[in-house]
């Protein structure tokens, strides 16, 4: 029979051994995409958070211009970011962004122009229906405004807004 302490040498030795083949970014590109790798990202416009720490509120916030938030907000934001997908002459979309400017929610808000644009938008909702929502992971295509509610409620999001009268969505 071995020794205890052999044993505990042994499994740390096999958890060593296996960390560094775990994911430690996350990366968000330009066009909405989630990549989970062990290398250290590339790409000049990617959203980087490093898996295991916690993101400062700030840092995760700022890079969209939102520092000035109220801290409920700026935690909501940070946790489960919310874009806005539209399209140019599309009262719906007016609609939705109507309903995320009312409640207060900081949203980031993409235009569908092109097929790339719509392209980008299918990969991000799953399809090509408009408006369409992302709260953080989650992805709302189509207006329903008890839908978009829910899922901004458990997302955290105020339901009246405490947005900075200088807010305005990132472009």
């Amino acid at each position: 029979m071995q020794p205890k302490s052999h044993h505990l040498i042994t499994v740390a030795l096999c958890l060593g051994a296996c960390l560094p083949a775990w994911a430690q970014y996350k990366v968000i590109g330009a066009d909405g995409s989630v990549t989970y790798t062990d290398r250290p990202p590339t790409t000049p416009n990617a959203k980087v958070t490093t898996l295991g720490n916690t993101p400062k509120l700030n840092e995760a916030v700022s890079s969209a211009g939102d520092a000035a938030l109220p801290f409920e907000l700026r935690q909501a934001a940070a946790r489960f970011p919310v874009t806005l997908y539209t399209a140019a002459d599309c009262p719906p979309c007016d609609s939705g962004r109507q309903l995320l400017q009312q409640r207060g929610v900081p949203y980031t808000e993409r235009l569908v122009v092109t097929e790339e644009d719509a392209t980008a938008l299918e990969r991000a909702i799953g399809g090509r229906t408009l408006p369409g929502l992302t709260v953080g992971a989650q992805a709302l295509r189509g207006l329903s405004a008890t839908d978009w509610g829910a899922y901004l409620d458990a997302a955290g999001y105020p339901r009246e807004s405490r947005l900075p009268r200088s807010w305005a969505a990132a472009p």
